[in-house]
């Protein structure tokens, strides 16, 4: 089982149809990564750029732009 809750002044507060038994061991991790707080994203944050001369739809169609094949929709 599987609950999603939220911090609120430091506590984890679960939804109320959450139903853990007293003592029980959890494991908490947080959806979202702060990237000062990830030494690779910290990294690779510094490293790239804005590529704002490549075209919109450069990741469907690198193909077409590397190699000259047919365009993707």
């Amino acid at each position: 089982m599987n609950y999603t809750g939220t911090v609120k002044n430091g506590v984890v507060v679960l939804p109320s149809d959450a139903t853990l038994h007293e003592g029980a061991v959890v494991k908490v991790e947080p959806m979202e990564v702060d990237p000062k707080d990830d030494a690779f994203l910290a990294a690779a944050l510094k490293v790239t750029k804005p590529r704002p001369h490549w075209a919109g739809d450069y990741a469907l169609n690198h193909g077409h732009y590397v190699s000259g094949e047919p365009k993707k929709a």
